[in-house]
């Protein structure tokens, strides 16, 4: 039978990487917590890198401060192209019934 992957949350991840740090071997480390020394020098690898946004967790992607930031400002940039594209065609409707109205 397939053998179950585990899997670790984000504080479990963290405590890890700081506890590996503080006593300098990630093997004795590993051994303690029974996990593998490879999992821990990912996670480091993985908190260097992308800082407090490296376990995010649930499949979502892992990234920098300044990725955030950048895709939560391309979100509110679409967000108001996309009210504006509605404010665009309600006007055209309002100002065509205007026209047809002002004939009669």
């Amino acid at each position: 039978m397939a053998q179950q992957r585990k899997h670790y949350d984000a504080v479990f991840k963290e405590k890890a990487v700081e506890l590996s740090y503080a006593r300098g071997n990630v093997r004795e480390v590993a051994a303690e917590l029974g996990i593998s020394p490879d999992l821990i020098y990912r996670w480091r690898s993985e908190a260097k890198t992308y800082g407090s946004g490296s376990f995010p967790g649930k499949g979502r992607p892992k990234m920098t401060t300044q990725e955030a930031e950048l895709a939560a400002l391309r979100k509110k940039l679409k967000d108001a192209e996309m009210e504006r594209d509605i404010l665009k065609k309600a006007i055209t409707i309002f100002s065509s019934s205007d026209r047809k109205g002002s004939r009669s």
